[in-house]
């Protein structure tokens, strides 16, 4: 075949449109052009497009670590060259009324190590569980950690640390260190300790006012950062910096130390010797709501947490809701005589037995007749039959309205966490036993306090005050505002001048203390059982009282459950113990 041939073959093919080779011709064509004889190569361009890629991206990736990763880098950089210590706060001292310190915060030192330091584990451990307590494989555990930093045990007296560093000096151990710290003591051990309360291993309130109060009484930690080596050991003469901590405030509470440690003993001495399931007790000054005094059984030691249970945390006036029973026949008369509706010499005719709802409603006397009382008979007597007439002379309307004003079935605003409503009836659910059974303190269930600010507003002119504990925090006196009139101050004497009689001839003689006037009311509800009715035989004996009856300063609840004894024989005389101290301490003026 001639090259003609080939070449015009080759024309042909190349005519059908673009090829493979269609970038090479266009190539030589150009070359044919500019007569170099030569391809120009696109070396270059392409170097220059990748040298381009590669700066983009190291530039990228420079700004991802300068800008957005440059904190995080930091830190991680500075953890491998540093340990951080936490320097505790002093927490804030609690004071009761008269100065006396209830708890505070003193200087101890926690105990720690880098485990890398430690030489001989067995020895260090043996010697730490002499003179730190605990078993030594627990320390050996501890010390063969692959770490720079371990607590081996916090919150340690000084003078035992003081040991433990003599102890390690002379075994030649190193690694151990201390660190100043403090702990939370006690001064008067378990007195006030549900109303004090717990503090945590953060040292942060857990429960009681420690809790209420955290705020005030915790200050700010502080911490110690301290230069270590490559292996993690702290540098001699290193770099430290160092953030003080800042302590809390100091505050005073209400509660009288003395008050308080007899409340605590009797109710104890009373559960015992009345065969109570627990007991508490809550005293106020009626006039300012200030708390002297407030307990409950079993009674909890803030020093001794080895075996907390849940009840001895609970302070039962505020928390728990009980069947008040006849302390609430003085609610009831002050609502009466309020309205206008009946005065102290009242008569009404009252039975042996009533019907309320379902149930037929007794007196505890066993009488089998009916009476003619007067409103001051009834309450001498503690007459339930008497209270449901006199309930329902008043109506329920009156009624409703007149415990909703003595604040019943309403939180009262105590600074104390976990405080309970109670459980009452509204006048919309009223049934036809509600009125009846209210009348003589059944059918509702309320905390205490509730009684006692109730009880306490008769005691001062009718006023409410909100019950509470705080009095200053640091150089700030705390002013706690006055409540709201419950009743007149006229209808307030009328019931205390009842309640004068309940103790000096009625039910609550054995409430008296020698040469103070005493106005009371014994209270004796029966314990509602799991199947909805009443426990036979069980009772919640109760005493409320105040003195001097006319122009009080001291108001004392006493509370003895599941007692098989009615309040007159067990609360009541309680009640006079508690009272025989409060007025010493408190100087209160005689008859």
């Amino acid at each position: 075949m001639s090259t003609q041939g080939r070449q015009s073959r080759r024309s042909h093919t190349t005519g059908r449109g673009s090829s493979y080779d269609e970038a090479p011709r266009t190539t030589r064509r150009g070359a044919s052009r500019d007569g170099s004889g030569a391809a120009p190569s696109n070396g270059p361009r392409t170097v220059l497009i990748i040298f381009c890629a590669v700066f983009a991206v190291a530039v990228v990736r420079l700004i991802w670590l300068q800008v957005v990763q440059a904190p995080e880098l930091a830190a991680a950089a500075k953890s491998n060259s540093t340990n951080t210590i936490t320097l505790s706060s002093k927490r804030g001292t609690i004071y009761d009324r008269n100065g006396n310190v209830l708890a505070t915060s003193v200087d101890c030192e926690t105990i720690y190590c880098n485990p890398h330091e430690v030489t001989d584990v067995s020895v260090t451990a043996q010697l730490l569980a002499a003179d730190l307590g605990g078993d030594a494989s627990d320390y050996e555990k501890l010390l063969s950690k692959d770490t720079t930093f371990v607590y081996l045990k916090k919150k340690v007296d000084t003078s035992v640390a003081t040991q433990l560093t003599s102890d390690l000096s002379d075994a030649g151990i190193n690694g151990v260190y201390e660190l100043a710290d403090t702990k939370r003591i006690y001064p008067y051990g378990k007195c006030a300790g549900q109303v004090l309360g717990l503090v945590g291993s953060d040292g942060h309130g857990l429960t009681g006012l420690e809790l209420e109060y955290d705020d005030v009484l915790s200050g700010t930690d502080g911490e110690m950062v301290l230069e270590t080596g490559a292996d993690g050991t702290p540098i001699a003469g290193g770099n430290s910096e160092v953030t003080a901590a800042k302590n809390g405030t100091d505050i005073v509470i209400s509660i009288d130390v003395n008050i308080q440690q007899t409340a605590e003993d009797e109710i104890e001495k009373a559960v015992k010797t009345y065969s109570a399931s627990s007991g508490t007790v809550m005293a106020t000054d009626p006039s300012t709501g200030e708390v002297l005094a407030c307990c409950s059984t079993p009674l909890l030691d803030p020093s001794d947490t080895s075996s907390v249970t849940d009840e001895q945390l609970q302070l039962k006036p505020v928390s728990d809701s009980y069947e008040p029973g006849s302390m609430f026949k003085c609610l009831t008369m002050a609502i009466g005589i309020e309205n206008g509706l009946i005065s102290a010499d009242t008569t009404f005719s009252v039975p042996s037995s009533v019907q309320v709802g379902t149930d037929n409603v007794t007196d505890d006397d066993g009488r089998d007749y009916t009476m003619s009382m007067s409103c001051r008979e009834i309450m001498r007597r503690s007459s339930n039959t008497g209270a449901v007439i006199v309930g329902t002379s008043i109506g329920a309307d009156v009624f409703s309205q007149g415990i909703s004003a003595f604040g019943i079935g309403q939180a009262t605003g105590i600074d104390y966490p976990g405080e309970v409503s109670g459980i009452v009836t509204q006048r919309s659910d009223y049934t036809g036993a509600t009125l009846g059974s209210m009348s003589f303190g059944q059918g509702l269930a309320i905390p205490m306090d509730q009684i006692v600010r109730a009880i306490g507003a008769l005691a001062n002119k009718g006023v409410l005050t909100t019950p509470h504990f705080l009095l200053a925090k640091g150089e700030e006196r705390v002013e706690w505002p006055s409540g709201s009139q419950a009743c007149s101050a006229s209808t307030a004497s009328q019931v205390v001048d009842m309640m004068k009689t309940v103790v000096s001839e009625g039910t609550g003689t054995n409430a008296q203390v020698n040469g103070l006037e005493i106005a009371g009311k014994t209270g004796t509800g029966e314990q509602a059982d799991e199947n909805g009715g009443y426990k036979s035989g069980s009772f919640l004996a109760s005493f409320v009282g105040f003195a001097p009856a006319d122009d009080a300063s001291v108001l004392i609840y006493v509370g003895l459950n599941d007692t098989p004894y009615l309040a007159s024989e067990s609360a009541a005389p309680t009640f006079s113990a508690i009272m025989s101290e409060a007025s010493q301490d408190l100087s209160l003026s005689t008859q």
